[in-house]
């Protein structure tokens, strides 16, 4: 008689004895492990970075959206623990997959991480085990990658002797209302039996699960969810430049059109896109259409408009200084906030590392100032955050506003500096019609 694997595993899993572990514990993992453990499952992290797994087994969160208390609480009750050996998963019985899916320089999609979190899971496979990937990627990753992995070093048959699923993280870091447990979570299984039981998994941890046909539809989903964004973020961009260029505006045009009550949705402009996502996951599609001889065309017109804000904010910066009757080249320089997004300690593709590039090449003399990020090692940029932000305000004769973290006193800001360049109206009315003040 054929053993039931499917059974079994649905058992463990609706009763919360299944051991669940965790591969890649950054800001997605992290958060998705606390939310297993707190409800009930004995939880695993698994990072190759060691100080990452020796903080957590401390009780120490390295992660802004979960509090250490959270994770000291966890980790005294024995429900959460971090490793760096894969070994751990021939014991457990439910893996979800959260690593890193970057670019390569090449505009082309980086799976090594994808590939490497397999092929270290695939020697662990063992018959009555459920695997999802989180890692926002291109349709047709999880079956065409993942799967012959995973298949071809167990010989387990998927479906059958483990089950595989496709659920799209939806991480907004540093919110509060929507959270890994509240935001409902997307799974599309290999086959339907897969779907079933990733479903009952999350379901014992996520407040709502939205099951669909495949792992295609639910890795599409994320895509979508990111190009609509990231093409609404290029639409208000290019508005800012022609506002600038009819001498309007724009963030009076964007807070009046808001007033509408229906058929608008408020996107505002930026020097740049940043983030894990929106600036990556679009491109994974228009590199998967190149494929089938389709050109994504809203999409690769987008961001080429969003990849050239670090230009244009440079190219205010100049004029700027110009009326003041001052070269870039030899100017002090302050960057006010790196982070990607206002009161967060994300750094990922953020467009104040290209407006530092841009402004060093012109000559500037750059410093930068984020309560979140004390250093910065991106590439070959190597800097500190200046220790007093009120003195370098004095000192520059330039501060330009690329994250507007709330902690920041921009009235006292304003009064101090001789000059503000505000990308993201971080000063509001205040900046309106002040002469010091260039908006974008």
């Amino acid at each position: 008689m054929e053993r039931d694997y499917r059974g079994e595993l649905l058992e463990k899993l609706t009763t919360r004895k299944a051991r669940v572990a965790v591969v890649g514990m950054g800001y997605v993992g992290l958060p998705l492990a606390v939310v297993f453990a707190e409800a009930g499952f004995d939880v695993t992290g698994i990072d190759p970075i060691a100080s990452k797994m020796e903080a957590l087994n401390r009780g120490e969160s390295y992660i802004l959206d979960v509090s250490s208390e959270q994770v000291r609480k966890l980790v005294s009750q024995g429900q959460l623990r971090g490793t760096t050996d894969y070994a751990v998963l021939k014991d457990i019985d439910a893996v979800s997959i959260c690593v890193p899916t970057p670019l390569r320089k090449t505009g082309d999609p980086d799976l090594s991480y994808i590939v490497s979190a397999a092929e270290s899971l695939a020697p662990h496979l063992h018959p009555g085990m459920v695997v999802v990937l989180e890692s926002s990627t291109y349709p047709g990753t999880t079956r065409e990658l993942v799967l012959p992995i995973l298949t071809e070093r167990s010989g387990l048959q998927v479906g059958k002797e483990f089950f595989l699923a496709f659920s799209p993280e939806r991480v907004d870091p540093g919110r509060k209302d929507w959270t890994t447990y509240n935001t409902p979570k997307v799974i599309g299984g290999i086959t339907p039996a897969c779907c079933e039981v990733s479903t009952a998994w999350y379901q014992q941890a996520i407040q709502t699960v939205v099951p669909v046909s495949s792992t295609e539809v639910a890795e599409m989903t994320k895509l979508l969810e990111n190009t609509f964004r990231m093409i609404n973020i290029g639409l208000v961009n290019e508005l800012a430049i022609m506002c600038d260029r009819l001498k309007i505006d724009v963030w009076e045009v964007i807070e009046a059109a808001a007033t509408k009550p229906f058929g608008f949705m408020k996107f505002t402009p930026g020097p740049g896109l940043g983030g894990h996502c929106i600036p990556i996951d679009p491109l994974y599609l228009s590199w998967k259409l190149r494929s089938v001889k389709y050109t994504a065309r809203f999409i690769d017109l987008a961001s080429e408009i969003n990849t050239n804000m670090p230009r244009f904010v440079v190219g205010k910066v100049q004029d700027a200084l110009n009326q003041q009757g001052k070269p870039v080249n030899g100017s002090q320089i302050l960057i006010l906030g790196v982070a990607y997004k206002a009161d967060i300690d994300d750094l990922r593709e953020s467009p104040a590392l290209d407006v530092i590039h841009l402004l060093r090449e012109k000559g500037a003399i750059v410093s930068y100032h984020d309560p979140y990020i004390p250093v910065i090692h991106q590439d070959e940029l190597s800097m500190q955050s200046v220790p007093d932000v009120m003195e370098a305000v004095q000192a520059a004769d330039c501060v330009v506003i690329i994250t507007n973290h709330s902690r920041y006193d921009y009235p006292a800001i304003l009064e101090a500096a001789r000059l503000i360049v505000d990308t993201r109206n971080a000063l509001g009315k205040l900046g309106r019609n002040n002469p010091k003040v260039v908006r974008l």
